[in-house]
This record gives C-alpha cells, structure tokens and sequence, in this order.
C-alpha cells in the first residue's frame, strides 16, 4: 500500500527509460565532420512548428519529415536527411530505470508514460516503435500511455500536461515527472507538479528516493 505524500509517476521515454539520444547525435557528428550539438540545434530552432514537431504531432509523413529535416538542416548550415537522425533514436533499455517502475507498480503508485513519439510505419527505427517487443513489456506497466503521435499535442505544450492531468485524474501535488529536457519540465512545474531532470541512471534514482524515501538496488 502506498503512504507515500506522492500517489503518481510520469515518465518520459526516451533519454529517461532509454539512454539519451544525444549520445548517438554526437557521435554521428563525430563521424561526419558535424559541428557538435548541430542536430539538436536544428530540432530547437522553431521548436513547436519545424519538421521534428510535425511528425511527432502526426502532421507529415516520414517521407515529408525526411525532405523538410534536409531542408531546415541545410538553412542552418549543414544538410542532414531526416531519416539518417531517425536511426539515431534506438538507445538502450535502463534496466534499474525500469525495475524501478516495477517497484512503484508494486507500491500502488499511479504510473504513465509522457512521451512525445511518432508513427515509424514498417520502419523499425525506433525504440518507441510499437513493434518493438521490449518497448512493448515496458509499456504493458504503465496505467497510462500519452503519446504525441495520438492526442496531436507534444511536450512542451501546456495542453499536452493538460491532458495528461485529465486522463490519468492524477493529484499535480502529489505527481513527480521525468523527463531529460528541461524545456519540457517547465510546464510541468507551473501545474505543481514536482520534476526530475534526468540526467543519468543513478541521478534519477538517487532523486526519486529523495523525493519518496523509496531506495533501489
């Protein structure tokens, strides 16, 4: 039974239950002769409307996302086909990450997954993508899943933590989020939800018990 003064947990996906994705970005830029950090630029330059937040929204195809990335990367100095960064976005499963979920679940909290996704249709180049059967264990112990790709919203839309509040009927007071971007904590912050930035396995681990006074292995 759980006491605790927090009653549910959202977690985001990628960067929190997998490895960051700004590893393998560095690391193709590393290879290419890429100014480091170039892709993320490119996916934080009109944040809410350039190829990355259509497709995550449903808006375009993988085919248009391809084009529209190509173009937005080569404004910016550098032309990257959409697809060779999608590639880029498997990491791998953070097994403490994800016995801790099996914990809280134990504990009876209140657990969803927030995670801004996409539609990879026969492409198998995610670890998002619903035909991955690891993925689909993980996400079998969540009581909710929130995909961008599903309600049209993303992170960091007000709207998106929204609806999350609305379908999970969770308590902000008494919720923690984790996600690895601080853009997307800030929302949820000004709804009174309490927010880990993640940083690495151990740094999410160690904050989580702070906050909860429960301890993993």
């Amino acid at each position: 039974m759980n006491n605790n003064r927090f009653s549910s947990i959202f977690w985001d996906f990628g960067g929190v239950i997998t490895s960051s994705p700004f590893e393998a970005f560095n690391l193709f830029e590393k290879e290419n002769n890429i100014p480091l950090d170039f892709i993320r630029k490119v996916n934080s330059t009109n944040p809410f409307n350039n190829a990355w937040a259509q497709l995550e929204q449903s808006k375009i195809s993988l085919k248009e996302f391809d084009l529209l990335f190509a173009k937005e990367s080569k404004q910016l100095g550098r032309e990257i086909l959409g697809y060779e960064v999608l590639s880029l976005l498997q990491g791998t499963i953070r097994p403490r990450i994800v016995a801790a979920i099996k914990k809280f679940k134990e504990l009876g909290f209140l657990q969803a997954c927030l995670t801004n996704n996409f539609d990879s249709g026969d492409r198998d180049i995610s670890a998002l993508d619903d035909k991955n059967d690891e993925r689909l264990k993980i996400m079998d112990l969540f009581d909710f899943i929130i995909e961008s790709k599903e309600v049209g919203v993303r992170k960091p839309s007000d709207e998106f933590y929204e609806l999350a509040l609305t379908k999970t009927k969770a308590i902000p007071e008494k919720t923690i989020f984790l996600d690895d971007l601080g853009i997307n904590l800030k929302p949820a912050k000004l709804l009174k939800i309490s927010t880990i930035k993640v940083v690495s396995e151990q740094q999410a681990l160690d904050e989580l018990s702070d906050l909860t006074g429960i301890y993993f292995n």
